[in-house]
């Protein structure tokens, strides 16, 4: 399974595996993982599972589409790594992923 890594607000570190096909945020909720509120449940209607892909990472993941992009606008600190995790799906290729959790709980 590929492993991702969390990094919360405050500062901590989570490495979870996430079974292949599984969104971002599905991997977050299913770990527990502080600060990935996902109110709409992943149909990319809320932006309470924004989070910032590690730099090292923006190649790699699928570029966003305008649904997405529109949603982005709403979330909180919005930056060039934005991304609603509810669409980004893993793949192998994801494998040590890195997400820095926003601040979803204001």
């Amino acid at each position: 399974m590929p492993k991702i890594v969390f990094i919360t607000p405050d500062g901590k570190r989570h490495e979870t595996e996430v079974e292949k096909g599984y969104s971002v945020m599905e991997g977050a909720i299913n770990n527990n993982i502080d600060g990935i509120v996902a109110e709409c449940g992943g149909a990319c209607a809320c932006a309470t599972c924004h989070s910032y892909v590690d730099e090292a990472w923006l190649d790699k993941i699928p570029e966003m589409d305008d649904m997405e992009d529109s949603m982005l606008d709403a979330a909180y600190e919005r930056r060039d790594n934005s991304r609603l995790t509810c669409q980004i799906e893993i793949t192998d290729e994801l494998d040590g992923l890195v997400i820095h959790v926003a601040d979803n709980d204001l």
